[in-house]
């Protein structure tokens, strides 16, 4: 236990130097251009190895502190033995999963090393790729030690993965391929690792067809040479940093002297507050945390009912993420490799359409209730401004140095991270450089290991499908019972909307982009409006009974049962859930500003 402890702190601290580089280095490039055309020799091979390094060093952070996402349906079920017995099947599976991985992982550096390539600074990639197996085996230690609380539960576990490894080496059988397949959707179900059900299916397959299980890890590997792929580390900080600091409160005073004349003016604020701050945090569930006890207080004061905010705090939680610089849809545009910056400006009017009709319901049920309203008072309404000068500012220098071209997205995101870091720790003082940043970056870590491991680890699976022609055989399947793409587009929406309430986003998109995005093609969606699409369904899916994310995170926060919070949201889902059907029916919404700025 103490190992692991040391090993956990040594990690906390070469993560933060992994952050502070991965920040750095783009930024060098960024200001080095313009003033003597310096240009740092291999940049981009830095960031990618720095990525790589910092995906499985969050994940170890994230399985050290039971991060790593899950369905929702281990919510479900009860407390005691029943409980009990799910956690000890789900460490269980991701232990033999993460051991699996780690001899895959070895196999890879091995014939690496025996390859001999090196890196742009003469690395050897060996060294590099060596990074996956230490922290997948630290990681199997981990399951294995928190699967039991006492010695021969944990004995147990390592048991079985030496069974497993036992049964590597007998010739594959269909028979026990699907019924290992079984256990481990059983085992997802009740709240093993999605990135182990991932990964673990693909090691099935491999296995299965008599296929290395190297094959898993290479693939992994692979993942690293996305351009894309550095910015979202950058992006989650900031969304961490700021939700660490004083920023939601001068956010909401802000709001509140713009918008607390109106009708309905404070379900206004709360929604345009929530879609800013969950822009930032990517819908990973910080905004409802973060600013829910903050905006219910002023809703209930302002004559609101209890029913109608709580369903307002839990429906705006999820606002907010079609706008840049999003998460989601920077991870979107990765994995169905398609430009971050058309998905982002194809999103700002389904975005706008789905916060005014949030806004629009709250003016509704404020007019009626005849809720106090403040006077429009310009002293502070310039006071607020000035107070939440250096939040507005963040997203409106991103999108002018995205948009104009000045950097590329990385480079944006670097510089827009050490902007807030530095807004953070040296203008507003909210946060200590030294005692509270590495804090909030560990955290950082944490979310970006769960999702990249997530990630990574799916590739092995898609590569399988990809091969043996699933997607094909899917499509056809999908062309021979549906003939319309409206029909096609309805279909969609339904899945994704049931998907999204049991799937959390990340997991979501990694699983089923791969899938949908050939479908899309082939009823003539553009790939583009299908992004918006997609994830404008999982945005509704956050509602979704039973278990969707926002009411998961809503009846944790404010202590209320989950069948209060179905009827509550109920209006906000209907209202949305036209928002969502227009965004589907009308392409304008989504390809209208690309177009017009002649991206296609």
């Amino acid at each position: 236990m103490r190992a692991l402890s040391l090993i956990s702190g040594a990690g906390e601290g070469i993560v933060v130097a992994t952050f502070l580089l991965l920040t750095a280095m783009p930024l060098v490039d960024l200001l080095g251009r313009p003033l003597a055309n310096f240009h740092i020799p291999g940049a981009s091979t830095y960031t990618q190895q720095l990525t790589f390094c910092l995906t499985f060093l969050g994940g170890l952070l994230a399985t050290w502190t039971g991060k790593h996402l899950t369905l929702s349906t281990a919510a479900l079920l009860p407390e005691g033995r029943v409980r009990r017995t799910a956690e000890y099947l789900a460490s269980c599976t991701a232990a033999v999963v993460t051991a699996v991985l780690t001899y895959a992982g070895v196999g890879v550096v091995l014939a690496e090393r025996q390859q001999g390539q090196k890196l742009s600074f003469g690395l050897p990639v060996w060294i590099s790729e060596s990074v996956m197996p230490i922290a997948l085996g630290l990681m199997a230690l981990v399951y294995i030690y928190r699967s039991s609380r006492g010695w021969p539960g944990r004995v147990g576990v390592a048991a079985i993965v030496g069974a497993v490894f036992a049964l590597g080496l007998i010739s594959p059988a269909h028979s026990i391929a699907w019924l290992l397949g079984g256990l481990l959707l059983a085992a997802t179900l009740v709240g093993s690792p999605v990135f182990a059900a991932m990964s673990g299916m693909g090691l099935i397959l491999f296995w299965r067809d008599a296929t290395p299980v190297a094959a898993v890890s290479a693939e992994i590997y692979r993942l690293i040479a996305s351009p894309t792929l550095p910015a979202i580390p950058l992006l989650t900080a900031i969304g961490f940093v700021l939700a660490e600091t004083r920023a939601p409160h001068r956010l909401v005073r802000f709001f509140h002297a713009i918008f607390g004349f109106m009708p309905g003016g404070v379900a206004v604020l709360v929604a345009a507050v929530c879609a800013l701050f969950t822009a930032f945090t990517g819908g990973s569930g910080v905004t409802i945390i973060a600013l829910g006890g903050l905006v219910y207080p002023i809703l209930i004061e302002d004559g609101y009912s209890e029913r109608f905010s709580l369903g307002l705090v839990t429906a705006a939680g999820s606002l907010g993420l079609l706008f840049p610089p999003s998460l989601p849809v920077i991870l979107y545009s990765v994995v169905a490799k398609i430009p971050a910056d058309q998905l982002f400006l194809a999103g700002l009017a389904p975005g706008l359409l789905l916060l005014l009709l949030v806004a629009a319901h709250g003016i509704n049920v404020g007019r009626k209730l005849e809720s106090r309203r403040q006077p429009f008072v310009w002293r502070e309404a310039l006071a607020a401004t000035w107070e939440a000068k250096w939040e507005l500012s963040i997203p409106v220098v991103m999108l002018l140095m995205f948009a104009t071209g000045i950097a590329s997205l990385l480079e944006t995101s670097a510089f827009a991270c050490a902007y807030t870091i530095f807004i953070a720790c040296f203008i507003q003082r909210d946060l200590h450089p030294f005692k509270q940043l590495p804090r909030v970056l560990v955290s950082a870590a944490v979310l970006v290991g769960a999702v990249l491991t997530l990630l990574s680890c799916a590739m092995g699976l898609t590569s399988y499908l990809v091969d043996a022609q699933i997607p094909d055989r899917l499509l056809g399947f999908v062309k021979t019972h549906i003939e319309s793409p409206l029909v096609f587009l309805l279909a969609l929406n339904l899945l994704l909307l049931v998907l999204g309430s049991v799937l959390e986003i990340f997991s979501a998109i990694i699983v089923l982009t791969p899938l949908i995005v050939p479908l899309g093609v082939a009823f003539g969606i553009h790939p583009v409006h299908l992004g918006v699409i997609f994830l404008a369904n999982l945005e509704l899916g956050f509602l979704f009974p039973p278990v969707g994310l926002n009411l998961f995170l809503s009846s944790s926060r404010f202590g209320k049962p989950m069948v209060e919070l179905y009827r509550d949201v109920l209006p906000l889902l209907v209202i949305l859930g036209i928002g969502v059907l227009l965004i589907t029916y009308a392409p304008v919404l989504s390809l209208g500003i690309p177009r017009l700025l002649g991206f296609f």
